[in-house]
């Protein structure tokens, strides 16, 4: 049985008056499942015609000024990390 992980789903539809091609219609947070399992669900969405994306919740990152490591969302924005000099520059 593979690792534990929490995953987030992003859902696409195909959209070409984006300049992407693309839009976003859902974000699905999972709780933690394997990655098999999280793959299947994509693979279900994809034959729906999804465009499915997806992402570990949660990754591990370095604090700038401590040095030490922290856990923040795949989507949190540079600048509000502590991992970003911007950060800590206020």
């Amino acid at each position: 049985m593979g690792k534990m992980t929490e995953y987030t789903l992003e859902l696409y539809k195909t959209d070409r008056r984006t300049k992407e091609g693309r839009r976003l219609v859902e974000v699905k947070d999972i709780a933690e499942s394997t990655r098999d399992h999280i793959e299947s669900i994509a693979d279900s969405l994809r034959k729906l015609d999804f465009i499915v994306e997806v992402f570990e919740t949660y990754v591990t990152k370095k604090n700038s000024m401590t040095g030490e490591e922290f856990q923040e969302r795949y989507d949190c924005p540079y600048y509000c990390s502590p991992s970003s000099e911007t950060y800590w520059s206020s």
